[in-house]
């Protein structure tokens, strides 16, 4: 009778054991969450940044229309955002957006040019710095190259990398 007790035993153990999870299961289980996740907050963070080129294109558009209206106007182009109603206008990256009027004299020298140092626009630069903040006169440097531009007198909206 004292073996037939030791086998209940056993299989009593065995069985509590069987409920729960080992630490190695637990390990494995942890690790694939954060894989999961470092995968996803990637995704989210490349969504958002994509988000923000989008704003910032549109943006872009909509205050070359108003500098434009602007020129029909009154016969020039502003010397400002601010003329526009556009002064306090922040990229989505909370920087201003950069404005340059490159008709007027030393306007060339104001702006933007191409990898070969051909200007940008003929009539005026507007532009957001992009992730960084940071912007260097020729659009292919590689501070410039997240800047969110208007080239070819506004044919061209995008990242600069593109241009």
């Amino acid at each position: 009778m004292s073996r037939s007790r030791n086998i209940h035993r056993r299989g009593v153990r065995t069985r509590r054991q069987a409920e729960g999870f080992t630490l190695l299961e637990l390990v494995f289980a942890v690790a694939i969450a954060a894989v999961i996740s470092m995968l996803a907050m990637s995704q989210f963070s490349d969504y958002a940044e994509r988000s923000r080129v989008a704003t910032a294109k549109a943006d872009i558009s909509v205050i070359s229309i108003d500098i434009q209206r602007y020129r029909n106007d009154h016969g020039k182009l502003p010397g400002s955002l601010a003329d526009v109603g556009r002064g306090g206008y922040l990229d989505p990256w909370k920087n201003p957006y950069h404005y340059a009027d490159v008709t007027g004299p030393g306007g060339k020298g104001k702006a933007r040019k191409d990898k070969k140092f051909n200007p940008l626009n003929s009539d005026f630069d507007l532009f957001s710095a992009g992730k960084d903040g940071v912007f260097h006169n020729q659009v292919s440097h590689k501070d410039s190259l997240d800047d969110v531009i208007r080239a070819r007198d506004g044919s061209f909206i995008d990242v600069a990398e593109k241009f």
